[in-house]
């Protein structure tokens, strides 16, 4: 079941938006659908290289909570107890391999900005509102996926871009959004998170930063009760947004 979301209603986290200086952002899961291409992603690596591993999608919602491609491949072979150990350039190879078939898959257009996102970065951009990505993800995977959905240049409109390497410690530890904090040079009462996850929130919440949820396919039945708001995706807010760009009455 789903954990109680909290009471704050689309038109609340329109004003909560609106007054931050600065939006950050999550990309899988909360900027487009991305971890069922993921998933595929990892199982075609481990074919290619020999192993008779596969994760269906129960199995890989379970991998979720371990944040980190490479993380989660060490957690399931920790799991299989007796196997033959797999050593860093091998659990290298494998993220290679897999990053390279999911930019690939990306590229087919097959996984789209999910509803709502378009428009939440057009009217932050209106607004003079900074943007910035805070993800355990890696930079490739960000720019395969970022660059189809917005076109070669998608960099130049965002302030920060941190990635998992780019921290010690990747969600639900706080660093992530910590060191974007320090690249924006501003405080978390200045921001709001954009989040899909427990972890994600918890990262967040970690650093001081509001979250606004916005469920996703592997994550919707996580809790949220410390999110500022829950959404089921970021459409909700287009009603206050039209209503934003109607003429003032004279």
């Amino acid at each position: 079941m789903r954990a109680e979301a909290p009471a704050f209603a689309p038109a609340d986290a329109n004003e909560l938006i609106r007054r931050a200086a600065a939006l950050i952002l999550d990309v899988d899961g909360t900027l487009a659908e991305t971890e069922e291409l993921h998933r595929q992603a990892f199982n075609h690596a481990f074919a290619h290289c020999g192993l008779d591993w596969q994760w269906d999608r129960a199995l890989y919602k379970d991998l979720l909570r371990i944040t980190g491609g490479k993380e989660r491949m060490r957690a399931y072979h920790a799991r299989l107890g007796g196997a033959a150990p797999l050593s860093d350039v091998d659990i290298a190879e494998l993220h290679r391999i897999k990053t390279v078939h999911y930019a690939g898959l990306v590229e087919t257009g097959c996984c789209p900005l999910r509803p709502g996102v378009a428009e939440l970065l057009a009217a932050a951009k209106a607004r003079g509102q900074r943007l910035a990505i805070a993800t355990t993800t890696s930079h490739g995977n960000i720019d395969a996926l970022l660059s189809q959905a917005l076109g070669p240049g998608w960099a130049a409109g965002f302030d920060a871009i941190v990635a998992g390497d780019d921290v010690r410690h990747k969600k639900p530890a706080p660093d992530v959004y910590l060191e974007t904090l320090a690249r924006l040079k501003l405080g978390a009462a200045d921001c709001v998170a954009i989040e899909d996850s427990a972890n994600g929130l918890i990262a967040a919440s970690r650093a001081g930063i509001p979250v606004v949820i916005t469920r996703s396919m592997f994550f919707a039945d996580d809790d949220f009760s410390a999110a500022r708001c829950v959404l089921d995706d970021l459409s909700e807010l287009a009603g206050k947004s039209k209503m934003e760009k109607q003429p003032h009455a004279r």
